[in-house]
């Protein structure tokens, strides 16, 4: 008898625990595409992407400049001047081939870096939504691949609407 009570009560305050578990979702990068200070972001991107191209140039024309030198004047050199030269070549290209891969990795830190501020925006105006609204969860649905959304329990424009955005 003991522990058909115990059940019970057992399934009796699971369920209560169920029941107030609320959960909803948001496209976060839908709204960060409707955020206006994104094209101040973008902006900002596509002059720090010409800044790197532009510093990669100039490393490109330092390197030309010098092969065109060395070989202008190889025929008057001295082998120990000949190799000075030919490392100071070999290393320009290594400085340049560093700088290919490297700046990728820099353009995105530079993306991520301006873009995080939004980011922070949306997600402080969903804690608020959330609390307000109830919600112990609040699950992302950029990427997520879910199968089904219930649009009720869709926060997207609610956070929209906070944030002074407006919603298509």
């Amino acid at each position: 008898m003991k522990k058909v009570v115990l059940s019970i009560l057992f399934m009796a305050v699971s369920l209560t625990m169920v029941a107030q578990s609320k959960v909803g979702t948001i496209d976060s990068e839908f709204i960060l595409s409707k955020m206006p200070e994104l094209t101040k972001v973008q902006e900002d991107i596509k002059a720090y992407n010409g800044k790197l191209e532009a510093e990669l140039k100039t490393k490109l024309d330092s390197y030309q400049a010098l092969v065109k030198d060395y070989q202008a004047k190889e025929a008057t050199m001295t082998d120990a001047l000949k190799k000075t030269k030919q490392e100071e070549i070999i290393k320009l290209e290594g400085d340049i081939n560093k700088f290919r891969q490297n700046g990728a990795q820099l353009a995105q830190l530079e993306q991520n870096k301006l873009l995080q501020p939004l980011y922070q925006k949306i997600g402080k105006a969903l804690e608020e939504v959330a609390k307000a609204g109830g919600y112990s969860q609040v699950l992302t649905i950029s990427n997520s691949g879910l199968a089904y959304i219930d649009p009720t329990f869709d926060l997207t424009k609610t956070v929209m609407t906070k944030l002074g955005i407006k919603a298509e």
